[in-house]
């Protein structure tokens, strides 16, 4: 749904399946931003921003997670930010990948 509201905005999305894919595809093709969910299948997001990171991708991290920790999170990974699910609204998402996306 999120993948939906942002491309009716303008944004190009692409969406992985898992942790590993998405690892995959970043290596490959670096995003402006990365909007992170802390729980995929394969390798969750503390295990993705690690090799993000170890990989030297400096790519700007958004963390998304339910929990009521997702400042914690975000400060551990060394996110960029972080959304709390669910999101307030899509302006909050927006406001946040915009202020983080490289100007051009």
């Amino acid at each position: 749904m999120l993948k939906e509201l942002l491309v009716a905005e303008g944004y190009e999305v692409e969406v992985a399946r898992d942790g590993v894919d998405a690892l995959d595809s970043v290596t490959r093709r670096p995003p402006a931003v990365i909007l992170l969910d802390m729980r995929m299948p394969r390798m969750d997001g503390w295990q993705f921003a690690q090799e993000l990171r170890r990989r030297g991708i400096g790519v700007p991290v958004i963390v998304m997670t339910a929990a009521h920790s997702a400042r914690q999170w975000a400060d551990e990974i060394k996110a960029d930010d972080h959304l709390a699910k669910p999101f307030a609204s899509l302006d909050e998402v927006i406001e946040k990948v915009e202020r983080l996306q490289p100007q051009t």
